[in-house]
């Protein structure tokens, strides 16, 4: 059992955290009876190269991430660096999230945002608890990306851009 330090209080923790970058996905999904359903997550990583594993946690209190778990299937949008207002929506609880957003169907019939920088159509794999989150580790079963692009980053309570590296 983890015990937590009485002087790592979650407002510390968190205050330390914030100036570790982030990228910030999307995950979604279609219901059975076709509707999007999707939510911001801005802990997304690299599992396994083989075979292809990802990963991202989840809050233990999310309304969308009940909608999408017994459905098995989803798929990670990477959020271009332009795609602020498309994180806002994802980030809110409640209301239509894919209101006024372009998306077309993964091969396995998830959403593929049409502003997405990349994207990876998943099956979960295994969901463990992890404190107040859950961790989805997902197998990868297709994926792409743009040619060009910067991905959107969040850091210090902020969204930030990326340089251009010169």
């Amino acid at each position: 059992m983890t015990t937590m330090r009485e002087d790592i209080t979650p407002d510390r923790f968190r205050s330390v955290m914030r100036h570790v970058p982030t990228g910030v996905v999307v995950v979604a999904a279609t219901t059975p009876d076709g509707a999007p359903v999707g939510l911001a997550v801005g802990s997304f990583v690299s599992v396994s190269l083989a075979p292809p594993l990802v990963g991202f946690f989840v809050a233990h209190d999310s309304t969308t991430w009940p909608r999408i778990e017994p459905l098995g299937r989803f798929t990670v949008n990477v959020l271009a660096d332009d795609d602020e207002a498309t994180c806002r929506a994802f980030a809110m609880r409640g209301g239509n999230k894919f209101a006024g957003v372009g998306w077309h169907p993964s091969p396995m019939g998830s959403p593929v945002l049409d502003t997405a920088l990349a994207w990876f159509d998943c099956t979960a794999n295994t969901i463990s608890d992890a404190g107040d989150h859950r961790f989805v580790l997902a197998d990868v079963h297709d994926l792409s990306a743009r040619p060009a692009g910067r991905p959107l980053v969040f850091c210090h309570g902020t969204y930030q851009r990326l340089g251009d590296g010169s």
